[in-house]
Formats: C-alpha cells, structure tokens, sequence
C-alpha cells in the first residue's frame, strides 16, 4: 500500500472507529407501556449505532405470545414517530440501535429479533461479537434451520429457543444457550413474563440495571438511566445471566463466571465508545479520558500554546492534558452536528472534504499558535491527515499529535470495525514513519501501560494493540459482509 493511496483511500467514516450496537430492556410492574420509555433509552444510546433500530414490546397481562415490533433504517427519531410508538403497546419490551460489524447493513438485519416457536415467544437484542457463529450456523442449517438474516443475533436466539426445549425456564435456556457461544456479547431478552440479560464471561461489553418506580430497565449505558430518570441499581457481571419478574425482583445465576483476572472489557468503551457522562463496572468514562489526558502530557511532554480536541470523544482527554501540563484548553474545532450517517460524500474529484463538512477549523484560535491536537486513535491515518493540514491552514505554526491509545496493530473480532492488519497505519511503520504520514511536527501515543491504570485497574482487552487475546481467535474471517466489501473494494482500487 503505497502512502498515497493510503492517505487517499477512506472518508471521515471509514476513519473512525464504530461500535456494534445499544440495547435497552424495560419491564413496568404496574402495567404502563413502555415503547416510548425505551424510544428516549435508544436516543440516549444513539452513539453507539446509526445504522438501524427497533423497538419489540408485549403485555404480560394480554394475549400470551403476541408481540408487536417495529423497525427501520436510521436513527431513532428517523424510524419513529409518535403515532407509531403509540400503537406498541406493552408493558415489556426491549429496543437496539445498531452499527454492523458482522452481517450486512439492512432492515432484515435490525434489531430486535422476535422469535415465535413451540414454547411461546422471545425478543432479544445483542451487542458484541461472535467468533464461533459459523460453526453454530451451520450446526443449525444441518439440522433444518432457515435463516432470514446474517446476523449473529439470529444464531443466538435459535439456540435460546432450541434449549428451550429441554429447559424448565426461559432463564435456563438463555445461560445454557449463552454456554455454547465464544465472544462478546450482552443480552437483553423478554419473554412473555420475564425480562432477563446476559453479559459474557470476559465482560467485553457493558450492561447495566436500572429502577424507575415500578419498573426495571437492563441496558448498555448509565446514560441511557440517567436521560429516563431511572436510578442505577447495578451492573450486571461479566458472566452473569439476570432475571427479572415481579414474583421475585432480580435473580442473579454466576455459574459462568470466570476468575476476575481473566475478565478482559473493551478499552475502547472507555477511549471511545461510551458517552463521557457513563459509569462502566463502577469507573467514571469521563475520569478515564481525564486521567488518559494528564497520562499523555506526562509521558509525551511538549511546549505549546494551546491543548485541543477533536470532538468528541478527544475533548476530556485534551482537558486532561492541558490540566497537568499547564498549557491552556482551547476550542479549535466547530462540529457540525446535523451531519447524519447517510449525508452524501463528496466524490474525491471534488473540493469538497469529508472531514470539513463535518469539522471545521477556529481560525482565531490558532492562527500562529503552537497547537497540542489530542485524539482518541488512529485507525488508517487519513482523517488525521487532513485534520492537521486543516489546522495549519488555519495559520497553526505547529501541529503536534498525541493519541489517547496505543497503535492499533492487530484487527478486533469481538464487536469493534478494527480492520485487517494490512490497512492499520501502525502496521509494519514506526512512530516517527506515522508522523511524516500525517504532517505532524511531533506523535506520542498513549502506553500500553497506561490502559489499566485509566480504568482504575479492571481487567481489560489490549488484543487491538498486542495481538493478545483473551480467547483463542478464530481461524476464518467472521467480522461479517462488511468487512468482506471494504476489503474487496480496497483491492480493486489497488490500496
């Protein structure tokens, strides 16, 4: 891959890192209907999927097995309007917001999955990665299974069902299905009476427990609590299979637990994913990106007149650095926030950038200024390019690069769009080759060090960065459809 194709080959997008996808849980003991409780928990965790949502509710006091459903292409208040949620009546229900990393991007694949079979009816929403799904799917197809979508969610739900079975409870058969899957994943599931979620044994990705009066809420993000008014009750543990009814409030079933050492969460749900106001297992999202700030001015010191972020998520991190270096925080950086997912992108014949339709440049701010520009990561290098000439033609006389994570050296099968190895910047390059790439006058990332001590010392997953993996990774590629044409098309276009 020469260094123009390189710097030539991706859009603001393709740059940046996406999560897989939100979900959110609502069971209201009183009875109310809760699709327009879970419409705002969805808008609360909209960061975390712009591709598709949906919403599937039931009434434990209705029909037993009938569950309404909607979904769509888009964002949140794109797919709903007021009259549709009205029509989702129940007091059950749970909802997603999704970004694909495995199976492609369209409404057959939007979230939820509702399951009817013998026993009855399941809803079920999943955030994370599976490495095993091939082989789960074709155990399915061997034995009669049709698939109406490409997702892993789907495997997952008919394995729930088909333990079903042979369980005396829907709670039996999500952990004995949970038993069979390798990866990342959190669950929100309800059946007729019950609202039950699932986080796996390493604890990749987060999920939580709320309390609203008389209703309970399991889903991703304190976040999405904090926006519905519900208080936080806990998270759920890695490994931790939770069932909640009014017969008997929060059930806790530990059996697939794991040593703690051995849990490893995303870093990235603290670097990047996870809105800043969020708690993840007890640590603050915000300190975090302080602490990984005040890390970086400590470790990769230089004199400068301004520290700025590239919004968002670089913000806390560069207010982190200016704190303990002492250089003040500025705002460099105007978003533009009504650029959706689907605006339409210049075609590289054109003047147009798709980094500036989305940023611009405060050229008051650093026009002949020394400037300190803090992101979260670089994933093939071309935003930062652009972003660092666009400060310089802005009138910055110098430009100097800090990163809130290591490089990324090895791709992520468990949930994160970390490409192949061969279209990572870091990968083959030194520190000082990835500098000349973007034009900064200086690069320091943040070490691998570092990560644990900004989580306030949880075990987390460094694969992205070491090539180490908490599990063994899979053999074949499983990251989906769309890794499968982004690499295809890097091929044609000879990157």
């Amino acid at each position: 891959m020469s260094q123009n194709n390189l710097l030539e080959s991706s859009s603001y997008d393709a740059d940046t890192l996406h999560e897989e996808c939100g979900v959110f849980g609502m069971y209201d003991f009183d009875g109310q209907d809760v699709a327009s409780t879970i419409y705002y928990g969805l808008f609360a965790l909209q960061h975390r999927g712009q591709e598709s949502c949906g919403v599937a509710v039931s009434d434990t006091g209705g029909p037993k097995g009938k569950i309404l459903s909607y979904k769509g292409m888009g964002l949140v208040n794109e797919v709903f309007t007021p009259e549709g949620l009205e029509k989702l009546k129940g007091d059950i229900g749970v909802g997603h917001v999704r970004y694909s990393t495995a199976g492609s991007s369209t409404r057959e694949n939007a979230q939820p999955l509702v399951l009817n079979y013998v026993k009855g009816t399941l809803a079920l929403a999943h955030n994370g990665n599976l490495i095993n799904v091939p082989q789960l799917r074709r155990d399915l197809e061997y034995t009669g299974a049709i698939f109406q979508t490409t997702i892993d969610s789907e495997v997952i739900a008919y394995h729930i069902a088909r333990e079903r079975l042979n369980s005396s409870t829907a709670e039996e058969a999500v952990r004995r299905a949970c038993q069979k899957l390798q990866g990342a994943y959190a669950l929100v599931v309800s059946s007729p009476r019950k609202l039950i979620g699932a986080r796996d044994p390493f604890g990749f990705k987060p999920l939580c427990i709320g309390k609203r009066d008389n209703a309970y809420i399991i889903t991703s993000e304190t976040c999405a609590l904090d926006t519905i008014g519900a208080e936080f009750v806990r998270d759920v543990k890695p490994g931790e299979v939770v069932t909640i009814s009014p017969e008997k409030g929060i059930e806790s079933d530990m059996s697939m637990a794991l040593p703690k050492e051995k849990e490893a969460r995303c870093i990235f749900e603290y670097i990047y994913f996870a809105r800043p106001d969020s708690h993840l297992d007890g640590v603050s999202v915000y300190t975090s990106r302080i602490l990984a700030g005040r890390y970086l001015a400590q470790d990769s010191p230089v004199e400068a007149d301004i520290v700025t972020g590239v919004p968002e998520s670089g913000n806390a991190a560069a207010l982190g650095y200016s704190l303990e270096s002492g250089i003040p925080y500025a705002t460099a950086f105007v978003k533009n926030s009504y650029v959706g997912r689907t605006f339409i992108k210049p075609k590289q014949s054109s003047r147009e950038s798709s980094v500036q339709v989305k940023l611009n440049v405060l050229r008051e701010a650093v026009a002949g200024k020394r400037v300190i520009m803090i992101d979260d990561s670089i994933v093939r290098g071309t935003t930062s390019d652009r972003i660092v000439r666009m400060l310089r033609d802005a009138g910055a006389t110098e430009v100097h690069v800090r990163i809130s994570s290591p490089p990324f050296l090895w791709p992520c099968y468990f949930g994160t769009d970390i490409p192949a190895r061969e279209q990572l910047i870091a990968y083959n390059r030194s520190i000082e080759e990835i500098r000349e790439i973007i034009g900064a006058d200086s690069l320091g990332y943040l070490g691998i060090d570092r990560l644990s001590q900004m989580v306030d010392g949880l075990p987390i997953c460094t694969g992205c960065f070491t090539g180490k993996y908490p599990m063994e990774p899979p053999q074949e590629d499983i990251r989906g459809e769309y890794f499968d044409k982004e690499i295809d098309m890097d091929r044609k276009l000879g990157r």
